[in-house]
């Protein structure tokens, strides 16, 4: 080695200390107070109405009508202390995990669909568990934070090459077919679409053109209708998301009951704990439909009022990536914001009859405990981007 090697080697070494110490001491930020408060407002509401909606169903099916709150509150406890270790963690060390993840998520999906290994409820197969416990997951869950961290990773070192289709679409697209297909083959449509659309977002906030984008929306929305109005998959929940009523007692029923638990909450509410759709005419009124449950017992304004707590969190969550000290950090914030604004969006328009069923959980309300400890997990990557954030000028 000669004498100008050794000096360059060293002069790297320097450089890398130094930007690690740099590291470090804008790591020392406080966390975005604003964004903390409304994720523990969200999930403290969030079992305070599971508790409501979910004694019923729990009594009758185990004798314990505190059952589902309990293990909720367990697996809440574990998610705030994962998102406030994260959320010490510099962000930068999140490059780190992100292609040992998708790859590990991608061997998890895959897993799902092997016969006797993947759990099926409902008709379909979306869980994993560990042999001997009673312990049960979603992969699909990990691997909507994974695309997230991966596609932020290398979107953020690309810039102007987002432009081209060979660098800007084409390995991310591939990517989201991979996953997303995964996902749908078990079948888990509302699972796909948050995979698609959050992946289409950070393409498009990473640099890629916009008429990229509105080609696959044309594409996609060409494909729906093929698949719907001509191959006529699933013609029959179509059919029912249109009018319930026409078999309100079979394929429609979940429907119609919950139009009339959010019809009967008025203006009002008939009071917390006191509905009556969740006493087993309701299902599911634990999980994906408890926003019903909301409406009935605390009515248009209380309904309003999680709704805007909610659009705040979410504004507040691109805020922070706007203020991002970089490119990865803000790539970071908005893929992980529109997770949870897409499950938000879907999840209530579905509820209400807006949407299609899709079987899509309500954030930091629905029963699922591995589903609740990610979310909050996620929260903590935020929160950790925030920690960093440029400083803003006063007035």
């Amino acid at each position: 080695m000669t004498r100008e090697e050794a000096l360059a080697r060293q002069r790297k070494r320097e450089l890398r200390a130094e930007k690690e110490e740099e590291f470090r001491e804008l790591a020392k930020g406080p966390l975005d107070l604003p964004f903390l408060v409304l994720v523990f407002l969200l999930t403290g509401i969030g079992l305070v109405m599971l508790l409501s909606a979910s004694f019923p169903s729990a009594y009758y099916e185990s004798g314990n009508p505190l059952a589902y709150f309990t293990r909720q509150v367990i697996w809440a406890v574990l998610g705030i202390a994962a998102m406030l270790f994260i959320g010490k963690i510099n962000y930068q060390r999140f490059r780190g995990i992100a292609k040992p993840l998708l790859a590990l998520s991608i061997i998890l999906l895959l897993l799902v669909l092997v016969p006797h290994v993947g759990i099926t409820r409902n008709n379909a197969t979306r869980w994993l568990g560990i042999p001997g416990t009673s312990f049960q997951f979603q992969p699909s869950e990990i691997a909507k934070l994974a695309v997230v961290l991966y596609f932020a990773d290398n979107i953020s070192k690309k810039k102007d090459k987002m432009q081209t289709f060979r660098y800007g679409i084409l390995p991310y697209a591939f990517l989201l077919m991979i996953v997303a297909g995964l996902i749908g083959l078990e079948p888990h449509l509302s699972g796909m679409l948050l995979v698609l659309g959050t992946g289409a977002v950070m393409m498009l906030v990473g640099g890629i053109n916009w008429g990229w984008v509105l080609g696959a929306l044309g594409a996609g929305a060409a494909g729906f209708y093929t698949i719907i109005y001509v191959i006529g998959y699933n013609a029959s929940r179509i059919e029912m998301w249109k009018d319930p009523w026409l078999d309100a007692q079979g394929k429609g029923y979940q429907m119609v009951q919950s139009l009339l638990a959010i019809g009967s909450g008025g203006l009002l509410g008939v009071g917390l704990g006191k509905s009556r759709q969740k006493f087993l005419y309701l299902p599911e009124e634990h999980n994906d439909f408890i926003f019903s449950i909301i409406c009935e017992e605390l009515g248009l304004i209380g309904a309003t009022i999680i709704m805007l707590l909610f659009a705040v969190l979410i504004l507040r969550g691109f805020w922070i990536a706007l203020h991002a000290r970089d490119r990865f950090g803000s790539l970071l914030v908005v893929g992980t914001t529109t997770l949870i604004a897409l499950q938000v969006f879907l999840n209530i328009g579905v509820v209400t009859g807006l949407l299609p069923a899709t079987g899509i959980s309500l954030p930091f309300f629905s029963y699922g405990g591995t589903a609740l400890s990610i979310q909050l997990a996620e929260m903590g990557v935020v929160l950790s981007v925030s920690r960093q954030m440029k400083p803003t000028k006063a007035g």
